[in-house]
């Protein structure tokens, strides 16, 4: 599984996984233990976690999802060692722990808190994103 097949929609917490399409809109699955359908259409906001950045201060202004939630496991594996609830001045500590140049002004700490839950859930339920190796480049014969 990659995060393209990996959703979140605007005013519904959690994460969904994308099973089918429909004409207008997409079949979706909450990704954790209730697995509860429903359809996406028009109507709902659905941003799929491949097409997720992080602002930064670097010049190309922005890091994929996936490379922030990468070298979030490659820290800390298992457990980011703050909870999504935590204070603002802490997830902004750990998000700098992990991202330094991330930008202060641009990410908001809502932000860091979605971001927390959102690599708890994948943790649980969808943990063959984060073993998934990354494809390889295609090497001139």
């Amino acid at each position: 599984m990659d995060l393209s097949k990996i959703a979140t929609i605007s005013g519904k917490s959690g994460l969904f996984r994308i099973i089918g399409s429909t004409k207008g809109g997409a079949i979706l699955e909450s990704l954790d233990d209730a697995r509860t359908k429903l359809v996406a259409t028009t109507q709902h906001r659905l941003s799929v976690l491949q097409e997720i950045s992080v602002y930064t201060t670097t010049k190309e202004g922005t890091v994929a999802l996936r490379d922030v939630l990468q070298k979030i496991h490659a820290d800390f594996k298992d457990d980011p060692g703050v909870d999504a609830n935590a204070d603002g001045a802490e997830l902004k500590a750990f998000l700098k722990s992990v991202l330094p140049e991330y930008d202060e002004n641009r990410v908001y700490v809502s932000d860091i808190r979605k971001l927390v839950r959102w690599y708890r859930q994948l943790k649980q339920f969808a943990p063959a994103i984060f073993t998934d190796a990354a494809p390889a480049a295609t090497e001139p014969q």
